[in-house]
């Protein structure tokens, strides 16, 4: 479709991708009315355009367009937008999924009085998220970068009513700016070493990062060297950044906790937004990662997949099994770019925004319903707790359907898309690992087990949410017939359908059960599997024991066949207290970060202040001390004189009074007076 329009014509679809997104922003604020309208206008529009951008792109070329900035000394930083396969994917990814997710508001958020600030929000969300996807150089992708965690703050809190809402989106800002200042000295590093953060200049394949090299112990650009430990400096400085952004060991713990906005923005944060944004910096700078990196970010990713995982076992809010899911997968994207499978990296982003999105927007479709219960019979019980519903598959068929067929996806069963994205990457660590061998052979097991473990939680949520029997009426004592559960309506049903059709593996790959056959997947692979046979046995050996972990779920939680108790361990404590994180951060930290400011206090207060203070003092008491002097040491001896002096003059003029008696009174006084002296001398 390239042939169709012109470079500049290009340029202005991109321009029309951001703006209207940015627009709705503005409108929604000033237009309350129209809010609903404006939002899914806008996104509607970008989605068109984006898809124009595709089919201009894809496989076709590179498109760079870029003005002139910033200019300081030097240093020049530009303005601009760098379209290639990753970009133009991620913007219809983010678009499509943003769409739907406005779709899904309308009704999710219908009786909210503030719901113009709720689309408002979630244009300024998607405008941040496009310019990060587009924006061809570091600075500006910083920029665009904080802004996309600012509008997360703004969403994860939006009922700030809330106190564990607005702890929550506090707890995400915070922890993802300690991510962002490696970000930040990642790009001071490539500054200072290339002179330059374009994207193109530095990563494309004839760029300033192929061209430069380490040589005794210094990297060496085309402009300046320096030791080679910047190299591993600068990409785990870029790998901090992404784990905060994505949720990644050992900045995992806020993305549980921002669970406490609307369901609706869980799915798009989860989904092709905020997490998604770690990875794709990940595979922007790719070529940056030097062995060490990349060892390190594959074991980083692999730690974060199997611990989430482990968690997800226990837990009983739905939202938080998803949430932690969420987690799982995004170590096994970063596992995949650590082990260099790009390819497969990219491939499981996409298949996974859509199968964790319809997850969040069908357990939001449970959490309405029952919240809808709590209003009908003015009861309390909390509407996300797994151990409140069961049952549901009759009363909400659809919505049961949909979960599932996302459910398969997310455990990567055959005839899914997440079969083709999750085995590739498994293929790609056991290739990855067999080639090192030794201890690196404890990847594809940890991976393996995680594999199965994603499995297990999954389906545990499915049967303890839709069958056995329903827990409600009983915990609540009131009759079903009384809650007028159903699936609801189409402006949530539709999203949902849509969703669960991309699911399948038809719609990426002729042949759903062969990677190669993958559009998408061809598209970044860079050479492929040398050993045919892991294509075979890898997932055979991993849909097999899915599959028995899977009847296993269902006697335990559906027919309750199966009894046991362990939730006095010590191993499902730890993993329902989720590894203790929380605790380690709150009490230790957090407590640490506490007492050392209240120290600064301490000392401000009591030492900076007191010196401040007594020097104060100790001026005013000199200054009285100098005004005592002055006035009566000073103006005393000064004025004393001239008082005497005043006198002794009007003693003297008092002898001139003209009568000559006086005259010869003081002359013989006088007389006297001077032979007295001379007798007694």
């Amino acid at each position: 479709m390239g042939q169709y329009f012109t470079d500049s014509q290009l340029l202005y679809l991109a321009l029309i991708t951001i703006t209207a997104p940015f627009l709705s922003f503005l409108f929604g604020q000033f237009f309350k009315k129209y809010a609903v309208l404006w939002g899914i206008g806008s996104i509607s529009i970008s989605l068109v355009t984006s898809v124009l951008l595709f089919f201009s792109v894809w496989q076709n070329q590179v498109l760079h367009y870029s003005f002139s900035w910033i200019k300081l000394a030097n240093i020049q930083i530009n303005l601009g937008f760098l379209l290639n396969n990753l970009s133009v994917i991620m913007l219809v990814l983010v678009s499509f999924i943003a769409l739907l997710v406005h779709i899904y508001s309308v009704e999710y958020i219908r009786k909210d009085a503030l719901k113009y600030r709720y689309f408002s929000y979630l244009s300024l969300f998607c405008f941040a998220m496009l310019c990060v996807v587009m924006a061809d150089n570091l600075f500006l992708l910083y920029a665009f970068w904080e802004l996309v965690g600012f509008a997360s703050y703004l969403l994860i809190g939006f009922w700030f009513t809330k106190r564990r809402a607005v702890h929550a989106n506090k707890k995400a800002f915070v922890m993802n700016r300690v991510g962002d200042v490696g970000f930040l000295v990642g790009i001071m590093i490539l500054l200072a070493q290339f002179g330059t953060v374009d994207l193109q200049t530095l990563f494309a394949e004839n760029g300033l990062i192929h061209s430069s090299f380490v040589q005794n112990g210094l990297w060496v650009s085309p402009f300046r060297s320096m030791p080679s430990a910047w190299l591993t400096i600068a990409g785990v400085c870029f790998l901090l950044g992404a784990a905060g952004k994505s949720a990644q060991f050992p900045l995992h713990s806020w993305l549980p906790d921002a669970m406490q906005g609307p369901t609706a923005v869980s799915s798009l944060i989860h989904a092709a937004t905020m997490v998604a944004a770690g990875v794709f910096l990940l595979l922007r700078i790719s070529p940056l990662f030097n062995e060490a990196v990349l060892t390190l970010m594959a074991s980083i990713g692999l730690l974060t997949a199997f611990m989430a995982a482990s968690i997800a076992l226990t837990q009983t809010d739905i939202k938080k099994v998803l949430a932690f899911s969420t987690i799982s997968q995004l170590g096994f994207m970063v596992l995949a770019v650590g082990v260099q499978d790009n390819a497969s990296a990219i491939f499981h982003l996409s298949t996974h925004a859509f199968f964790k999105c319809l997850l969040f927007l069908a357990a939001g479709m449970v959490i309405h319903q029952l919240h809808h219960v709590k209003e009908y019979t003015e009861t309390k019980f909390d509407e996300q707790d797994m151990a409140n519903m069961g049952g549901l598959f009759k009363r909400m068929p659809l919505t049961a359907v949909v979960f599932i067929i996302a459910a398969l996806a997310l455990a990567g069963l055959p005839f899914t898309s997440g079969f083709l994205s999750k085995d590739g990457i498994l293929i790609s660590v056991f290739d990855w690992a067999g080639h090192r061998g030794g201890l690196f052979w404890i990847f594809p097991l940890l991976v393996s087990i995680t594999s199965w473990l994603t499995t297990f939680y999954i389906f545990r949520l499915i049967f303890k949410t839709f069958f056995g029997d329903f827990r409600l009426p009983n915990i609540i004592n009131v009759r079903v017939e009384e809650m007028h559960l159903h699936d609801p309506n189409n402006w949530m049903k539709v999203p949902a359908v849509i969703l669960a059709v991309c699911c399948l593996g038809l719609v990426f790959a002729i042949n759903p059960l062969s990677l190669e056959s993958s559009w998408l997947h061809h598209a970044f692979v860079q050479q492929a599997h040398e050993n045919g046979l892991l294509h075979l046995l890898v997932p055979v050996y991993i849909n097999v024991l899915s599959v028995v972990l899977i009847i296993a779920a269902y006697y335990i939680y559906a027919q309750g066949r199966i009894a046991f108790s362990n939730q006095r361990t010590w191993y499902y404590q730890f993993s329902y207290q989720q590894w203790y994180f929380n605790w380690l951060y709150d009490k230790k930290l957090v407590a640490l970060m506490l007492w050392k400011s209240k120290m600064a206090f301490w000392f401000d207060r009591y030492v900076i202040d007191g010196i401040v203070h007594f020097s104060a003092k100790a001026a005013l008491f000199i200054s009285r001390l100098s005004e005592f002097c002055d006035r009566y040491l000073v103006d005393g001896a000064v004025n004393g004189i001239a008082s005497i002096m005043s006198r002794f003059s009007v003693w003297f003029r008092s002898m001139q009074n003209g009568k000559l008696q006086h005259y010869f009174v003081w002359m013989l006084l006088l007389f006297l007076g001077f032979m007295i002296f001379k007798i007694i001398i």
